[in-house]
C-alpha cells in the first residue's frame, strides 16, 4: 500500500502534489517523493514523513505544471533510501514513473531484464523494474513519433509481462503524461478535472481537498494518456476480472474517500451492522461499545446501534503517532500502542467493554489494547472485527506476505481470544464483509481472507515469496 499522485497542466504541480501528498500520508510513512517537469525532470525524494522530505527551498526548484509524487509503504524493497519512488529514466524521450501496489514476478522478471536485456538496476523497488519495462517497449517502437496508438500498443507488450497489482502515474518528457492500471484493479486509481488541469490519486480525497471534479475511476486494464495539446486519451489495454483490494475499505484508505463508485464510510456502517448482528448471534450483552481509533468508528455506532447499548470513546488516539500496522518490527508496534492510545477511565471502569477494531493481523496490537482497557478497571473486555480472520498472505502489497506473520493461520477463533485475553472474540463473516461493503455485488479481492487469489499464484511462488520476505526481515534486524 502506498499513495500516487499525478497533476498534468495545472499551474505549478508542485503546489498542488505536496498538499495532496500531505492528505495521502496515512497510506505510506516510510519515505515521499515528486518529481515535476518543464522541459526537464526535477526530482526531490527522501525517507520520512511529507513534511520531513519537502521544505520551501526544495519545493521552490521544482518547476513545471506537470508532476507526479509518491508516499511509500515498503513491500518489495527493504525501505532503503535507494528504494524511493519515483523513478526516472533517460530513455527513450525521458520518464519519471511511481507506482502503487506490488509485483508478484518482481524477482523473476527483474532477472530477464538483467540476463536478457542488460538493464541495471539501483534499487530493488519494483516501481524501477515497471520504469524499466515501459522504457524497452517503448524503445521498440519508432520514437520519432509517438502517437497514442503506439503507446497503447507498447503498454500492451507491458501488460504481458507484469503480474501482480499495479496503479501507476508516468510523465514522458515533451510527450506527456501516462496513468494506467493492473487488469484486476487490485489497487485504486481515481482521476477528476479542474478547467484544463487534470488529477490523477489513490484516492477521491485528493481530488476532494484539491478542487477536481467530474471524477471517475481508471478503470480495471485500462489506461489514460493526456497529450501535450491536453487531449485525453482513454484506452481499455488489458480486460480482466475486477478485484478491488476488500482491504481498503476496511483498513487502508480515509472515511471521505470513494473508491471504484463505493463511499468508504457508508461501506464502514454496513461492516457495522453486519457484526453487530454477529455479536447478537453470540450473545453479548455489553455496557459500553467502543471503537479502536480511527478506522472503526463508523462500524463502532452501528454495532452499537443494533445491540441497543451506548456507544462512548473510551480510547483517546494520539494524533503525531505512526500507524502501528506498518510500523517495521513488533517491538515498536507494542511500544506505539501505549504512546497513540491512552483510556478514558471513566468511561470503562466497572463496565462490560466491547471494543469494536478493523481486523487482527498478528495479534501484538489487540492484546496491548486489550491489556489497557484492563488496567483502568473493565469488569470484561469484548473484542470484535469487522473483518474476518487473516488467514492467507497479501502478495498485492500489504506488509503481510508470509503465513508466520498472521494470528489466525493455523489457530481457532478461541485460541486466537485466549492469545489476546479477551472474554469474548467475534469476527465478521466473508459473507458479511462482502455484502457490507459491496452490498453483495462481486469484485473484490478477499485472498487474505479466502485465499482466492484473482492472479495465478502457484504454491512454490507463494513459498519464495514468503522466504524472500523472511530474508529482508531478518536483513533489517
Amino acid at each position: 500500500m502506498c499513495g500516487v499522485i499525478g497533476i498534468v497542466n495545472d499551474e505549478r504541480a508542485i503546489d498542488k502534489i505536496y498538499p495532496g501528498l500531505l492528505v495521502l500520508q496515512h497510506r505510506g510513512q516510510d519515505a515521499a517523493g515528486a518529481v515535476t517537469f518543464d522541459g526537464g525532470f526535477h526530482l526531490k525524494k527522501g525517507n520520512g514523513l511529507v513534511f520531513g522530505v519537502f521544505n520551501a527551498k526544495n519545493i521552490e526548484r521544482l518547476e513545471g505544471r506537470t508532476g507526479i509524487g509518491h508516499v511509500r509503504y515498503p513491500t518489495v524493497g527493504t525501505g532503503s533510501a535507494e528504494d524511493v519512488q519515483p523513478f526516472i529514466s533517460t530513455a527513450p524521450y525521458g520518464i519519471a514513473l511511481c507506482h502503487n501496489g506490488n509485483l508478484v514476478n518482481y524477482s523473476d522478471l527483474k532477472r530477464t531484464l538483467i540476463e536478457d536485456e542488460l538493464r541495471y538496476f539501483n534499487s530493488n523497488c519494483d516501481a524501477e523494474l515497471i520504469l524499466n519495462v515501459l522504457s524497452a517497449e517503448l524503445g521498440r517502437m519508432n520514437l520519432k513519433t509517438l502517437t497514442p496508438d503506439k503507446l497503447f500498443k507498447a503498454l500492451g507488450k507491458v501488460y504481458e509481462r507484469l503480474v501482480g497489482s499495479y496503479a501507476v502515474v508516468s510523465v514522458l518528457a515533451n510527450k506527456g503524461f501516462l496513468a494506467f492500471r493492473d487488469p484486476n484493479g487490485i489497487k485504486p486509481l481515481v482521476m477528476g478535472r479542474n478547467g484544463q488541469g487534470y488529477c490523477f490519486a489513490s484516492e477521491s480525497v485528493a481530488l476532494d481537498l484539491l478542487g477536481y471534479h467530474d471524477m471517475t475511476d481508471v478503470l480495471p486494464g485500462q489506461a489514460v494518456f493526456i497529450d501535450r495539446e491536453n487531449n485525453c486519451h482513454v484506452r481499455q489495454i488489458k480486460q480482466g476480472k475486477k478485484a478491488v483490494c476488500i482491504f481498503e475499505y476496511v483498513y487502508f484508505a480515509r472515511p471521505d474517500s470513494v473508491i471504484d463508485g463505493v463511499g468508504v464510510y457508508e461501506a464502514r456502517l454496513r461492516l457495522g451492522e453486519e457484526l453487530g448482528k454477529e455479536c447478537l448471534k453470540q450473545g453479548l450483552e455489553p455496557d459500553v461499545v467502543m471503537p479502536v481509533p480511527d478506522t472503526a468508528r463508523g462500524a463502532a455506532l452501528m454495532v452499537a446501534e443494533t445491540l441497543g447499548v451506548k456507544h462512548r470513546e473510551g480510547l483517546i488516539k494520539n494524533r503525531y503517532i505512526y500507524r502501528t500496522f506498518i510500523m517495521p518490527t513488533q517491538t515498536q508496534r507494542i511500544e506505539a500502542v501505549r504512546l497513540k492510545l491512552n483510556p478514558i477511565r471513566s468511561e470503562i471502569e466497572g463496565k462490560d467493554v466491547l471494543l469494536i477494531d478493523d481486523s487482527i493481523v498478528r495479534g501484538t496490537t489487540s492484546r496491548e489494547i486489550v491489556a489497557l482497557v484492563r488496567s483502568v478497571g473493565a469488569r470484561k473486555v469484548f473484542y470484535a472485527l469487522f473483518s474476518p480472520p487473516l488467514r492467507f498472505p497479501c502478495v498485492y502489497g500489504i506488509d503481510m506476505q508470509t503465513r508466520g506473520e498472521l494470528i489466525a493461520r493455523d489457530r481457532s477463533v478461541d485460541q486466537i481470544r485466549k492469545s489476546i485475553n479477551a472474554d469474548a472474540l467475534v469476527y465478521q463473516t466473508v459473507n458479511g464483509l462482502v455484502r457490507g461493503v459491496g452490498q453483495g455485488a462481486a469484485g473484490f479481492c478477499t485472498a487474505c481472507f479466502t485465499g482466492a487469489y484473482p492472479t495465478l499464484i502457484p504454491e512454490p511462488l507463494l513459498e519464495r515469496i514468503e522466504a524472500e520476505r523472511k530474508s529482508a526481515q531478518a536483513s533489517q534486524g
